[in-house]
């Protein structure tokens, strides 16, 4: 039997218009502490964002996953926050904030696959593809 794992998620939302409170769900985040693992799955489905803002900047919003999507992976290319800790960089993202792309509140769970798991958030949560 495999080792279970346990790991924390939240979910990526664009908020097009904060003060209406409405998101469209475009990613999972999950930090699994113990294995050092800290990964970001996007996908945007234009047709429903525009349901929302028929004036979303899509570009804009892919350029700014992109960076969120480096600062997941660490290293220097995501900058100063590229360079914390797995833990450290969850946190970052889990931070409240009043921006077009915000975080859910945090959620546990516990997993034997790690990958398989993240799949299954995005397709319950998200609509399922990956990111191109």
């Amino acid at each position: 039997m495999r080792e279970m794992i346990e790991y924390d998620y939240a979910i990526v939302r664009v908020v097009p218009r904060a003060h209406r409170a409405e998101f469209l769900n475009v990613g999972v985040i999950v930090h699994a502490r113990r294995a050092l693992r800290l990964v970001m799955r996007t996908e945007i489905d234009e047709d429903r964002l525009r349901v929302f803002d028929p004036d979303m900047n899509i570009p804009l919003l892919r350029s700014t996953l992109a960076a969120w999507e480096r600062v997941a992976c660490g290293g220097a290319a995501a900058g100063p926050i590229g360079l914390l800790t797995p833990s450290e960089r969850f946190h970052w993202f889990t931070a409240p904030r009043s921006a077009a792309l915000q975080t859910s509140p945090v959620h546990p769970g516990r997993c034997d696959d790690l990958e398989s798991t993240i799949e299954e958030l995005m397709a319950e949560q998200v609509g399922g593809k990956k990111s191109p």
